[in-house]
């Protein structure tokens, strides 16, 4: 079936897993159809392309780079194809585009001017890293990186644990991989000691996928090992059992 004219966000893995374990066989349809591509890394999106089909005619397409370097105009006229109704593909380094990711710019674009777009079933460890750890599900918010500066980092610390209380929210950020067992360190010491404290490493990894849910007076005495690996850190200080919020369908 001949895909439509659209903006299509096409997920890619977040680690060594089988392509056909996390993503449908759907969206492979639609990749192989697809010859406009917006991109994170021009290296990564062809070896993709090329894994999910060794035939797949790159040489055909056109890789237009999206990263901390383009220029507003420049995202601009990357939807120049999508406008005389060509579709348009955009993806990530890694999981889903446009969620804490330079992708969300050509989708502001597209839905301001009225274009279609098409979001893809995939992997995002932000989602899948709240689904495993038991906190609430109802209300979260995600915050990227965290300050570099100690003094500034424990504030922002502190303020995510006051409003995780005030609202009942589980808040999730993430960590420069290498200093993954500091901020480990520096949350089970500075969190209240019933504060709720995940960590999810390597998610959708068959060997290597590990999320830990405990208290941060339960961390201080646990052994771990998480650097240098893709890990999300999510924590929970809102009220504990019997809050029927937590449990609303959606």
């Amino acid at each position: 079936m001949k895909i439509q004219s659209a903006l299509y966000l096409v997920p890619v893995p977040i680690s060594g897993a089988p392509v056909s374990d996390v993503i449908p066989a759907g969206n492979i349809e639609i990749l192989r159809q697809l010859r406009h591509f917006i991109v994170e890394n021009l290296r990564t999106a062809r070896r993709y392309l090329r894994h999910v089909d060794p035939g797949f005619p790159i040489s055909d397409c056109t890789f237009y780079v999206l990263d901390r370097h383009t220029s507003p105009l420049e995202v601009v006229h990357m939807l120049e194809p999508l406008r005389s109704g060509i579709p348009v593909g955009v993806m990530s380094e890694a999981g889903c585009p446009a969620v804490a990711d330079p992708g969300s710019h050509p989708v502001e674009i597209a839905q301001r001017e009225g274009l279609r777009v098409i979001p893809l079933v995939g992997p995002s460890s932000i989602l899948m890293s709240l689904m495993a750890s038991g906190f609430n599900g109802q209300g979260f918010s995600f915050h990227g990186y965290l300050p570099i500066d100690g003094t500034e980092r424990r504030k922002a610390l502190r303020r995510l644990e006051s409003e995780s209380v005030s609202r009942q929210m589980t808040q999730i950020f993430i960590e420069t991989p290498y200093r993954n067992n500091r901020m480990v360190e520096l949350l089970a010491e500075s969190l209240a000691p019933s504060t709720m404290l995940c960590v999810a490493c390597d998610i959708t990894d068959p060997d290597k996928e590990e999320v830990v849910s405990a208290s941060a007076c339960q961390w201080k005495k646990r052994k771990y090992d998480f650097d240098k690996r893709p890990a999300i850190f999510l924590i929970y200080a809102g009220a504990k059992g019997g809050d029927s919020r937590r449990y609303e369908k959606k």
